[in-house]
């Protein structure tokens, strides 16, 4: 039998608190509540005995060390027992608990590392608007489940999307999700039109025909939806049935009704005056005088109510399809942009927290990137830069706010130009270009220990730690233990150091080909350099030039990073006119479609090689019951 051990100043009492405070706590718990919780783990804790001490951390005594294995270092490193809670764990803690000789546990032959391993996955970006649809733009209607299916069909298990905000239509950026008039709105003209019939909001005789599937023009598409969807949202206003109960309750949720029914005031004023920022407002509204305010809000109540209700159908929409597209294990990754608009809900009420003139209300410093490859002056994207010390002093309430409004909607996200959170370009907001800009410190760890505490929990997201990448983004994105980003497309070259390339990668990246700002793999091949082009014949021992982008997506899976995204364009094989974005560069871009609504099933080939290339490089989607042995 094991032998008791009592440190001479034990006190039971004393004792059985911190047993009870260890849960919470992530200081080592005492001897005792090591003992009983080993206790729990039968037939190996038996050969633990009794020990007894208060604060084993503390306790001159030392007593804890006459457990067998025990190290008061390790606990430390594993906080607490509640983290290694699963019954796995617990196996591990028992076994390092025994002494060479001692039995092992019953279930020891079972303990298969491979497992319990994070599982490798795959994925496609595809934004929504590039998705088929009758009426000039991808939509959330049918056509979007009939994508789930197909992806589903090839073993991934991620969805990527762009920003899910409305894009800027006052700053000339021709729909880019990355210009949004507001953080936390959806996109109206993803609403399906087919989807507001089924629902009785609109009649069969509303929707207009057809439109054959060529590049979006976002004109003309807000021209033809945005009435019929304004329609359908007096509809629901007005006698929206059963509807019209789930709209309350939407409009009355506390998450949603702290930015959106701002958002709707900002948006009935900026439609009443349809001309220039809100800085040029008559003073009393651009200044939220309450009672310019009042006065607002009873003048557009209608206008308000509508824009509440579209907001509502799109919410509906979405949350449709994401739950469809959970019910078959497939998460989607959105994507947040860093910045938001000047000309926004988002500046217009909390423009205390960002670099504005206390007078004119205008922006001071704006964002931008220096000088880079895509521009030999930088790159200006003009957006109001955070005024970081203010944010601090209310534990960045905003960003609190917009990370639970991104949880709602995807599952994970992308924060975009992430290194802006270690240290960021400031360009002076009258400067012409960015080359004027000069580099400030970001609020770094602190922010995310404040968002976590705000939110609730770990904040899973992806770095998108492209550009100029220093050595605090690349501590800030370790610290936060968040996956960054490696693209094939910049990996060849006579660097071996160079972090895109495959033998640099690291399990915690995600890897991409090319991302929604690169060409498509077959238009870099066309463009790139005759040095590149033999590197990678040369490392990736190309086989098929004319298949550049099959090599790329199978260089991509084969990486050591735990997930891999595709480009959708990548796996039809398109050349440069499939290109989403082009940095630097205003217009024509984010107006790429896929194809008519049969294109998935045209796509059963192409399916079935990513399949047996993600069941070669174990990337194929575990079943329900792996997972739930992992979660455990």
């Amino acid at each position: 039998m094991a032998a008791s051990i009592r440190c001479p100043s034990f006190n039971p009492s004393t004792a059985l608190r911190l047993e009870e405070s260890s849960a919470s706590s992530s200081a080592a718990p005492s001897a005792t509540a090591i003992q009983v919780r080993f206790r729990r783990i039968r037939p190996a804790a038996a050969a633990l005995g009794s020990i007894s001490c208060c604060d084993p951390g503390r306790c001159s005594c030392r007593v804890y060390s006459a457990l067998p294995g025990f190290s008061y270092r390790e606990w430390i490193s594993r906080k607490d027992f509640k983290h290694s809670s699963s019954r796995s764990s617990r196996r591990r803690m028992v076994s390092s608990a025994l002494s060479p000789g001692d039995d092992l546990p019953d279930e020891y032959e079972k303990d298969d590392p491979s497992k319990k391993a994070m599982p490798r996955r795959a994925g496609i970006i595809l934004h929504p608007t590039s998705l088929p649809g009758p009426h000039g733009i991808g939509d959330l209607g049918p056509d979007a489940f009939r994508f789930l299916d197909w992806l589903e069909s090839t073993g991934c298990r991620i969805w990527q999307v762009l920003p899910l905000v409305p894009p800027g239509r006052k700053a000339g950026e021709d729909g880019s999700p990355y210009a949004g008039q507001d953080a936390n709105c959806g996109n109206t003209l993803l609403i399906s039109l087919t989807e507001l019939v089924k629902d009785g909001l609109l009649e069969e005789e509303d929707i207009p025909e057809a439109i054959p599937v060529e590049k979006i023009n976002y004109e003309a598409v807000a021209e033809l939806k945005d009435p019929l969807i304004q329609k359908a949202a007096k509809n629901l206003v007005q006698n929206g049935g059963s509807l019209k109960k789930d709209l309350e309750n939407f409009r009355k949720s506390p998450q949603i009704a702290s930015w959106l029914e701002e958002a709707a005031l900002f948006a009935a004023i900026d439609s009443h005056f349809d001309d220039g920022a809100w800085w040029q407002w008559p003073e009393p509204l651009r200044d939220r005088n309450p009672s310019a305010l009042d006065k607002a809000r009873k003048e557009h109540k209608d206008f308000i109510d509508v824009f509440i209700a579209q907001q509502f159908l799109f919410q509906k929409q979405w949350q449709a399809l994401h739950t469809y597209a959970n019910e078959r294990g497939i998460k989607i990754i959105g994507d947040m942009p860093i910045y938001v608009g000047g000309h926004s809900a988002d500046v217009w009420v909390h423009r205390t927290q960002f670099m504005m003139d206390e007078k004119t209300c205008e922006p001071v410093l704006v964002s931008g990137v220096p000088p880079d490859c895509f521009s030999e002056t930088g790159q200006l994207w003009g957006s109001p830069l955070y005024n970081w010390k203010a944010m601090a002093k209310d534990g960045y309430k905003w960003w609190a706010s917009r990370m639970k409004r991104a949880f709602e909607l995807y599952d994970e996200f992308r924060i975009d130009h992430f290194r802006g959170l270690a240290g960021y370009w400031a360009v002076p907001a009258d400067a012409e270009t960015a080359i004027d800009g000069r580099w400030k410190m970001g609020p770094r760890v602190e922010f995310f220990n404040a968002i976590k505490k705000a939110v609730g929990k770990k904040i899973d997201i992806i770095a998108e730690d492209l550009g100029i990448i220093t050595t605090d983004v690349v501590e800030l994105r370790k610290a936060i233990e968040a996956p960054g980003m490696v693209v094939l497309h910049f990996a060849f070259g006579n660097n071996p150091k160079n972090p895109h390339i495959l033998h640099n990668h690291e399990v915690d990246q995600v890897v991409y080909p090319g991302t929604h700002d690169n060409d498509t793999s077959v238009g870099w091949w066309s463009k790139a350099s005759e040095e590149d082009k033999e590197k990678a014949r040369t490392y990736l021992r190309l086989e098929d030039e004319d298949a550049i982008s099959w090599e790329l997506m199978r260089a991509a899976f084969s990486s050591v990073a735990r997930t891999a995204i595709i480009p959708m364009q990548d796996v039809l094989s398109l050349d440069s006119d499939a290109r989403m974005n082009t940095p630097a560069v205003k217009s024509g871009n984010w107006a790429w479609r896929i194809g008519e609504s049969s294109i998935f099933d045209e796509l059963t080939e192409e399916g079935e090689r990513i399949k047996e290339l993600l069941h070669e490089y174990n990337r194929l989607a575990r079943s329900e019951e792996e997972h739930r042995l992992i979660e455990k």
